[in-house]
């Protein structure tokens, strides 16, 4: 039964998606490149979030990694705890505790450590504590009217705090090496072939009911009032409407997107560490969302895919030119198509597509015609 929200074009294009994940690439690579293209779905969570808040919103956040990192975080801690049991760590100073914690001489868990033994209350952390820090992040920013470049700047700022923080903390977080040799899921053995053959499938099946999610977003009323508030603020206020709120709200809504993909990239990988915290990890989800076009959701999974291929590519061949390359393609891709791939199909492909199933229906989503006739930069 199709969703009332849904478009015969969305159906399509998340059929089309959905094959693509489900099918294609289980049946068409490898098991390392299968696993790889798991590790990159994971980051596609966090563009998804950026669509919303960044397209949509207005609201360009370069600290999502921060919220990837608390999600992966907090799902390394319930792993590392089932791996700390006491029989597995007998040769310890204080066995039933992690091992960089008995390395840094603590004698007990500590406290905010003591949740994480119940893997629903992870579950429920892992949605809720994102949230709430983005809600504290939102409610002192927007209520205050930052917003644009200072709030850009802010977020990537929170971003090296947050990892300076963890690398600090090692007696707590495992510093600057993360957390490390996560072996089971409740007896199960997450290491193996068939393991991650399995995480990769309940990775790409959570991708896609995230996407249903933001695709419902985006066509009620919240994403028609988030396109008017991102374009004209000040019409949107002086119509009675709380922009703060729905602010913190999209806000809130990316950063728990980020932090489901940051559990399922401790998972699917098997550690988590504060090089995934930073400022870099952040700015490459942004470029994820740009390359594959932040107007469009189904382009956020693209462009994840693509830039993250690339780089894979050019770091087995050019290790020490990697990073420039990746900054050229970013470049290259505002220069030539600010609408990234999501642009070039929609002008090009998408026209002669129509015509030849003959879909009907609105061409565009309200975001991405604002997008095109807009001549203000979006923040």
């Amino acid at each position: 039964m199709k969703l009332a929200f849904l478009s015969r074009r969305d159906v399509l294009f998340l059929a089309v998606l959905a094959f693509l994940l489900l099918v294609v690439f289980p049946f068409a690579l490898d098991g390392f490149r299968l696993n790889l293209v798991g590790k990159y779905l994971t980051y596609a969570f966090a563009a998804l979030g950026l669509v919303l808040c960044w397209g949509y919103g207005g609201i360009l956040s370069l600290g999502q990694g921060v919220f990837f990192a608390l999600g992966g975080y907090g799902m390394a801690m319930y792993l590392k705890l089932e791996a700390s049991s006491v029989e597995n760590t007998k040769i310890q100073s204080t066995p039933g505790i992690p091992d960089f914690m008995d390395w840094n001489q603590i004698t007990e868990l500590p406290y905010f450590w003591q949740p994480f033994h119940s893997f629903p209350l992870t579950l429920i952390l892992i949605l809720v504590v994102p949230a709430l820090f983005a809600f504290v992040i939102g409610a002192a920013m927007f209520k205050r009217r930052v917003s644009g470049v200072y709030f850009a700047i802010i977020t990537q700022a929170i971003a090296a705090i947050m990892t300076i923080l963890i690398i600090g903390q090692q007696g707590y977080t495992g510093g600057v090496n993360g957390i490390t040799d996560l072996r089971t899921l409740h007896g199960w053995d997450i290491r193996t072939d068939s393991a991650k053959f399995i995480l990769y499938f309940v990775n790409a099946v959570l991708l896609l009911g995230v996407i249903l999610i933001a695709m419902f977003v985006r066509d009620s009323k919240l994403g028609r009032i988030l396109v008017a508030m991102r374009d004209k603020e000040d019409r949107v206020r002086f119509s009675g409407y709380s922009v703060a709120n729905f602010q913190i709200f999209v806000f809130c809504l990316a950063g728990v997107f980020a932090a489901i993909g940051g559990a399922m990239f401790t998972l699917q990988v098997g550690f988590m560490s504060p090089s995934l915290t930073g400022i870099v990890p952040s700015i490459e989800m942004v470029i994820y969302t740009a390359v594959g076009g932040r107007f469009s959701l189904f382009g956020a999974v693209y462009g994840t895919l693509a830039v993250s291929f690339a780089r894979t590519s050019l770091s087995e061949s050019f290790p020490q030119l990697w990073l420039l390359g990746l900054g050229a393609l970013f470049i290259a891709t505002v220069l030539f198509f600010p609408n990234g791939l999501a642009g070039i199909w929609r002008d090009y492909v998408q026209p002669t597509v129509d015509r030849v199933l003959k879909l009907r229906g609105k061409p565009s989503d309200p975001a991405w015609e604002a997008g095109k006739s807009s001549t203000a930069p979006a923040e």
